[in-house]
C-alpha cells in the first residue's frame, strides 16, 4: 500500500477519480495551475504529492503548503484580524508580496475606493521532506493502474521528515518577519498542520503563547487538522488558535534570556530609587531634579 494519500489535490482512494486525466493533466487542484513541485531530473514532469501518511501510527501529513488553501478557509479565518475593515470594502488576497525580512506569501487586503486600508500578512508552512517520495508516488500510479515512464516504484528508496530544519526555520523566519508588522501595528498570522505545531510546542519553549489568540497580538498562528471527507477523500478544519509578539517568538527560539536578565536589571534599578521624592510633579521643581 502506498503511503500517497493525495495527489494533485484529489484523495488516491477515491475511485471516482479519472485518474488517468489527472496525472496526465498535472494541474494543482487549489490553484488550478501546473503543479510547481517538478522533478530535478525532468523539469516537465510535476510530483503532484499534496500529503502522505506517516508516523509510527501512519497519519496524514501535509508536505505542500498550497495544500493548506484548500476552500480559501484560512483566508477566512483571518477576517478578524484585520481590524480597521469596514463593511463595503474589498477582500483582497495578494500573493508574494517582500517586506524587511523576506517575502510573505500571501496578503488579505481590505480595500475602499482602490485604496488599502487594512491588511494581514499569512504565512504557510507544510513539513519538509528527506529522501525522496517518488518511488512512493510512481508505487500509487501502479496501484491506479497507470502507466509510468520509469521503475521507480522498486527502488527501496524513501522518505522522512525533517522535523526540526522545518520548525526552527520558520520560527527564525517569524522573528524577522513580524518585528516588521508589529512596528506596523498589524497582524502576521503563519498557518501550519496540526502535527507541525505539536512537534514545535514540544521542541521550543510554547507556554508563554496566549491560547485562545488575543487579537491585540501582532503574531498569530492557527492550526489545522486533516479530516477524512468520506469517499476517500480529506479536508482541513482549524484544531487551535495561539498568538504572541515578537519578544514572544524570539522567547521560542530561546532568545530571551540575555534580554530578560537586561530587563530585570533595570527594573530593579529602577525600583529602589522609587520615593516619593522621584514622584512626578506638574508644577514646581522636584527634589530628584536638583
Amino acid at each position: 500500500m502506498s503511503k500517497i494519500i493525495e495527489l494533485f489535490g484529489k484523495g488516491t482512494h477515491n475511485r471516482s477519480v479519472d485518474w488517468q486525466g489527472v496525472i496526465g493533466a498535472q494541474r494543482c487542484a487549489y490553484t488550478n495551475k501546473h503543479c510547481y513541485k517538478v522533478r530535478k531530473s525532468n523539469p516537465d514532469i510535476s510530483i503532484g504529492t499534496c500529503s502522505v501518511l506517516y508516523g509510527k501510527v501512519p497519519e496524514p501529513v501535509i508536505i505542500c503548503p498550497v495544500r493548506l488553501i484548500e476552500r480559501r478557509q484560512i483566508f477566512t479565518d483571518c477576517f478578524h484580524l484585520l481590524t480597521t475593515h469596514e463593511p463595503g470594502n474589498e477582500l483582497h488576497i495578494i500573493p508574494e508580496v517582500s517586506i524587511p525580512g523576506g517575502s510573505v506569501d500571501y496578503f488579505l487586503v481590505s480595500v475602499k475606493d482602490g485604496k488599502v486600508k487594512d491588511f494581514v500578512g499569512i504565512e504557510l508552512q507544510t513539513l519538509d521532506t528527506t529522501g525522496t517520495v517518488w518511488p512512493e508516488r510512481q508505487r500509487m500510479l501502479e496501484t491506479l493502474g497507470i502507466s509510468r515512464s520509469d521503475s521507480a516504484e522498486e527502488s527501496n528508496k524513501t522518505f522522512g521528515m525533517n522535523w526540526k530544519m522545518t520548525a526552527k526555520t520558520i520560527l527564525v523566519q517569524m522573528h524577522h518577519k513580524v518585528q516588521t508588522f508589529e512596528h506596523l501595528n498589524k497582524k502576521l498570522v503563519l498557518v501550519v498542520q496540526d502535527k507541525l505545531l505539536s512537534y514545535m510546542t514540544k521542541e521550543f519553549k510554547f507556554d508563554h503563547l496566549e491560547t485562545p489568540a488575543l487579537i491585540g497580538d501582532s503574531m498569530h498562528l492557527h492550526a489545522y487538522k486533516m479530516d477524512n471527507a468520506g469517499a476517500g477523500d480529506y479536508k482541513i478544519s482549524m484544531s487551535s488558535r495561539l498568538s504572541t509578539d515578537a519578544d514572544g517568538i524570539g522567547m521560542c527560539l530561546g532568545l530571551q534570556a540575555e534580554a530578560r536578565v537586561e530587563l530585570e536589571q533595570i527594573l530593579i534599578g529602577l525600583q529602589t530609587k522609587l520615593s516619593d521624592r522621584t514622584l512626578f510633579q506638574a508644577v514646581g521643581t522636584p527634589d530628584s531634579l536638583v
